[in-house]
């Protein structure tokens, strides 16, 4: 991948399409293409927050441990942030994130992650509502399980 295509991708993802090119360039440049197989984790629940994941292809299910086994609070797709709330909240990672299918996903540092937020109000506004829409969702999955 040239970086020209990075930032191509980047400009594709509703939370950068404020982003100007030239800073869309560094974020590429700053960050890591990986690729998980389908069932390889992300993170684990408790690892250190040292980076967030923008899924640019395939899937990742979110899931913590229960008495009866894992149980998933979410499957995230293209486009989706993960591993911001850990970031955000200086503290170990919250779940487990392990891939659904083969995914490919741009590994952007805690510190860049960071710095982007500061620099560009419009990120991290997107960020709090991503973040509301998602405990929105969970706060009604918990009420309908216990109707």
């Amino acid at each position: 991948m040239t970086l020209d295509t990075e930032v191509s991708s980047l400009r594709q993802v509703p939370l950068f399409r404020e982003v100007e090119p030239a800073r869309l360039k560094l974020l590429a440049f700053t960050s890591e293409r990986v690729h998980f197989e389908p069932g390889q984790r992300f993170f684990t629940r408790g690892d250190a927050s040292d980076a967030a994941y923008l899924i640019l292809e395939g899937s990742a299910a979110v899931s913590l441990d229960g008495p009866a086994g894992p149980i998933r609070l979410a499957l995230l797709g293209p486009d989706a942030l993960v591993g911001e709330m850990g970031i955000l909240a200086d503290q170990p990672r919250s779940a487990t994130v392990t891939a659904e299918s083969a995914t490919t996903a741009l590994r952007i540092d805690r510190g860049v992650f960071l710095e982007l937020l500061a620099q560009f109000p419009q990120i991290g506004i997107a960020v709090m509502r991503e973040l509301a829409l998602r405990l929105e969702q969970t706060n009604q999955a918990l009420a309908q399980s216990r109707a």
